[in-house]
């Protein structure tokens, strides 16, 4: 708050009604900036928290780095894919890219009992 105080009282002088401007402008610009550019980011790392969590053996993914492959063990924190016949390498959960495996293979479909 001292800093704001601090803003307004070096600001020239126009009256009150050039320093309410000024706070409502300044505002304003935190709000766009929070939802543009804040909000969005944070709804991305949590829907990758629960792609992640939500990994199954045998589901197809992507990894960050660009490697397909065919999840054959899941544990706490890493996940071992099948890249091809005999090979598996282990990657941590958070390695594998919703975004890119959403392209790849489409959207997770969920099946209705």
């Amino acid at each position: 708050m001292n800093v704001l105080n601090n803003i307004l009282l070096q600001l020239p002088g126009g009256g009150d009604s050039a320093q309410i401007m000024n706070l409502v402008f300044i505002v304003g610009m935190v709000a766009v900036f929070y939802f543009f550019m804040i909000r969005p980011q944070q709804k991305k790392q949590k829907d990758q928290q629960k792609f992640s969590d939500a990994v199954k053996k045998g589901q197809m993914v992507v990894t960050v780095s660009g490697l397909h492959g065919k999840v054959y063990e899941v544990n706490n924190t890493t996940v071992v894919l099948e890249i091809d016949r005999g090979v598996k390498v282990t990657f941590e959960k958070s390695s594998i890219s919703a975004e890119n495996t959403n392209i790849v293979f489409g959207p997770k479909k969920d099946k209705k009992d």
